[in-house]
C-alpha cells in the first residue's frame, strides 16, 4: 500500500484547514459504530426506563445527532457542514451486557462526514456513561471505529475488520 501524504499541514509544517474549494459536490455517507459495555444490572435498569435521568437512549440519539451536527466546532481541522441526514440506533445485547451505538450520517458535499458518525457515537456512548453513572461508574466506552463510508475522490470504504 503507498504511503499518503498528510494533508492538514502547511509548507512550515504547521495546521491548517484543508483547502476543499476545488473540490466537486458528492453524495457522501458514512457509518460508524461502537459500545459501552456496563454491568448486567444497569442495563436491565435502562430497558426498564429506571434510570432516574430519563429515557437514556432517547436522550443519547439526541445527543448524538446534535453532536454530528457541531463536529466542526470540537474537532479542530473539521469544515463545518450542512448535513442532510443523521441516524442513530441502538441494539441491546445482553449475553454480553453492553449497548452496540450506530450511526449513519450523509450529505452532499466536497468532505465526507467520517467524523460527524465517529463524533456521534463517541457522544452518545458518553451520554450514556453520564445518564447512568450513578448506579454504574465502571462502564466502559470502547471498539469506536468507522464501519463503512462512500463518496468523494476516494470512493467507497468497507472496514474489513468490522465483524457485524
Amino acid at each position: 500500500m503507498e504511503a499518503k501524504e498528510l494533508s492538514h499541514f502547511n509548507e512550515e509544517g504547521r495546521s491548517r484547514m484543508v483547502d476543499v474549494g476545488d473540490k466537486e459536490d458528492t453524495a457522501r455517507i458514512a457509518i460508524a459504530e461502537g459500545e459501552i459495555v456496563m454491568r448486567p444490572e444497569t442495563l436491565r435498569l435502562i430497558n426498564e426506563g429506571k434510570i432516574s435521568k430519563g429515557d437514556v437512549l432517547a436522550v443519547a440519539q439526541v445527543a448524538g445527532i446534535m453532536a454530528a451536527k457541531q463536529t466542526s466546532q470540537i474537532i479542530p481541522m473539521c469544515h463545518p457542514l450542512m448535513l442532510t441526514s443523521v441516524d442513530l440506533n441502538f441494539k441491546i445485547n445482553e449475553e454480553a451486557h453492553k449497548i452496540i451505538i450506530k450511526s449513519k450520517v450523509k450529505t452532499i458535499g466536497r468532505t465526507g462526514v467520517e467524523m460527524e458518525a465517529l463524533t456521534a457515537v463517541a457522544i452518545a456512548g458518553l451520554t450514556i456513561y453520564d445518564m447512568c453513572k450513578a448506579v454504574d461508574r465502571g462502564m466502559t466506552i470502547k471498539a469506536i471505529r468507522l464501519i463503512e463510508k462512500a463518496g468523494g475522490k476516494s470512493g467507497h470504504y468497507l472496514n474489513q475488520n468490522h465483524s457485524g
